[in-house]
């Protein structure tokens, strides 16, 4: 009995050892103020119904020993917009989160505002409680009212700037239907949402007011994890490609128009399909078309009429125009810097389309650059891939324009008939590419180097460039959109 009580108390010892040793010491000196990377966490736009970009802050333990936070709670629990995830754990509450020495937790957050009209304000905390101290951090965003369109097809109607308008899970326009969208309207997309035209799309901006297409994600930055302490300006989507599908003008649809348009941030920009009668199926002047993970315009067996417009920043082709067809692009400026891999130039033209070991043949009736800038940071950024036997047609021109073209590629740019009056591998020296400035410095090549006779074609439409700037007041004409100022 004896033996059995000595054992006992032994292992009782044991076990107080083994508890005494693994109970943590945390920091206990005073009140505990912990740190974080902000004190406001701000959604600056938030659509009605939609859900925001995840956005986060950083909680940091600045002691040498571990922090016992007792509690993390969003004020408003259950009743608030706002969402929680705390380093992982989806929650609007936790209690006892043990924090290292010199450790931090990420604090994600997102909202959903619903709002009938006007712009609305939504306020939570979120409220930290450590020993005897209490601290928070704000959470605020302002909600928008939009006119909103979820998988719909619509008929003839008129789109004004009272209020944006917001497309999630596309809208289509029905066949023989005609969708007007005045200057200033903004309209916004969600993540694999299209606008698809089946009648006519016309779109009236302006240069005080263009119209403007872009995705519905304007805050929180593009990669998450960032460092969230560091001063960086770059908190936003604004240049982030691939956030929507685009515009798409089927192969039903006809004489499609648009002015002053700034189109961005989609996987193809313009999608154009089989175009079914002799007008062009699209007339696109003054307009932007930027930051495309795929195309700016992808066109096939279409008919494009363009002028002033810049093209840019796109991860396979600014232009591919496949399949044949009938294009005319005059004074465009296509740049394309992406930052990513690219294999692919920046125009590209076909007569073709190749299924499995079949080959189809399009004609390629005409494909004319006149005054053009096609230039970007590849050796070559204009390929012309055709067939011409069996009688099809692969007629292209580049007409007084600025190309870059490897010297060493298999490219006769000395063919008079596909390239006339060119500038070759001369740098047309864009003011700042990387911030997709594509105005002219004052040395650019492409300063009075312009062919006045090209901008008489269309003296309507090409005597001011894209920023409404004259361009038949001085010697001659810039080359591209802009003319330097």
């Amino acid at each position: 009995m004896k033996r059995f009580l000595n054992i006992f108390i032994f292992s009782l010892f044991l076990l107080f050892v083994f508890i005494s040793c693994n109970k943590k010491d945390f920091y206990k000196k005073g009140i505990i103020n912990l740190e974080f990377s902000k004190d406001t966490v701000f959604f600056d736009t938030v659509f009605s119904g939609i859900g925001s970009a995840v956005r986060y802050f950083k909680v940091k333990n600045p002691y040498d020993e571990p922090v016992l936070i007792n509690e993390i709670i969003l004020e408003k629990g259950n009743a608030s917009n706002f969402r929680l995830n705390i380093n992982g754990t989806p929650a609007d509450y936790l209690k006892n989160i043990e924090l290292e020495a010199h450790d931090s937790i990420y604090i994600f957050t997102d909202v959903t505002v619903n709002t009938e009209t006007g712009n609305i304000i939504e306020e939570d905390k979120v409220i930290f409680k450590t020993g005897l101290n209490s601290q928070y951090v704000k959470l605020f965003a302002i909600g928008q009212d939009v006119h909103f369109f979820n998988d719909s097809v619509i008929q003839t109607q008129i789109w004004t700037s009272d209020k944006p308008y917001l497309i999630y899970n596309s809208v289509a326009l029905d066949e023989n239907e005609h969708l007007t969208i005045e200057a200033g309207t903004h309209i916004y997309s969600h993540r694999g949402s299209q606008i698809i035209i089946l009648g006519t799309l016309t779109v009236n901006g302006t240069f005080e007011n263009p119209v403007t297409f872009e995705a519905d994600r304007l805050n929180g930055h593009s990669s998450v994890f960032y460092d969230i302490f560091a001063n960086d300006s770059t908190d936003n989507y604004y240049d982030v490609a691939g956030q929507w599908g685009g515009i798409w003008l089927t192969k039903l649809s006809k004489d499609n128009y648009i002015n002053y348009a700034i189109i961005k941030n989609a996987d193809i920009g313009i999608l154009i399909d089989s175009v079914q009668n002799l007008n062009p199926q699209l007339s696109i002047h003054n307009s932007v078309i930027e930051h495309h993970s795929y195309a700016g315009i992808f066109a096939q067996a279409s008919n494009i009429f363009a002028t002033n417009c810049l093209i840019s920043d796109c991860g396979w082709y600014n232009i591919a125009l496949t399949r044949g067809g009938n294009y005319n692009f005059y004074h465009c400026t296509i740049g394309n810097y992406w930052k990513g891999i690219r294999n692919t130039p920046a125009v590209y033209l076909n007569n073709y389309y190749k299924l499995n070991e079949t080959v189809y043949l399009y004609d390629l009736e005409n494909a004319y650059f006149g005054n053009c800038i096609i230039w970007g940071n590849r050796e070559t950024e204009t390929i012309a891939d055709g067939y011409t036997e069996q009688g099809v047609l692969f007629n292209y021109k580049f007409d007084n324009c600025i190309l870059k073209i490897d010297p060493e590629s298999n490219i006769n740019t000395e063919d008079i008939n596909h390239y006339n009056n060119i500038i070759l591998n001369n740098d047309p020296l864009f003011k700042d590419y990387y911030l997709y400035d594509f105005m002219l410095n004052e040395n650019s090549p492409a300063i009075n180097s312009g062919n006045i006779q090209i901008t008489n074609q269309y003296p309507a439409l090409l005597n001011n460039d894209i920023n409404n700037i004259s361009r038949i007041n001085d010697t001659a004409p810039d080359i591209g959109c802009c003319e330097f100022q």
